[in-house]
């Protein structure tokens, strides 16, 4: 099952359990989705690419719990049961000294080793920084 399909039949449960908070945001996620698929001419995205928009939708709650967002706080529940588990920043710090001592110094090629894996890239910044 694609994450799409997925966030479509978490959509219809929470919709038959009457459970608002999830379908409110369930359906704006979904008409993400729609909308990029329309813009660009395909048929259905990839998990990346619905990765990509889950990830955008996060980094936004995370901004609004800041300013005291109690829902917010439940709607990022949600979203971050789609999501794969992020790297604890101990594996990052593992990550970042490992490629120290192979010889990569540069910020732009460390970030890059991460590009492919699930972090938290503000936290991989920040501990490439205290490492380097």
């Amino acid at each position: 099952m694609t994450l799409k399909q997925k966030i479509s039949t978490d959509y219809m449960t929470a919709f038959k359990a009457k459970d608002v908070v999830s379908k409110n945001l369930l359906s704006v996620i979904k008409g993400e989705i729609q909308t990029l698929e329309k813009n660009t001419g395909v048929d259905s995205l990839s998990d990346e690419e619905v990765t990509k928009i889950l990830n955008k939708t996060v980094k936004s709650l995370k901004e609004t719990i800041e300013k005291g967002g109690e829902i917010a706080k439940m709607e990022l529940a949600i979203i971050e049961a789609y999501l794969p588990k992020q790297l604890s920043k101990e594996d990052i710090v593992a990550k970042v000294t490992e490629l120290k001592l192979a010889g990569i110094t540069n910020i732009g090629q460390i970030m890059k080793e991460f590009s492919t894996l699930p972090v938290d890239r503000k936290l991989v910044s920040e501990v490439i920084k205290e490492v380097i």
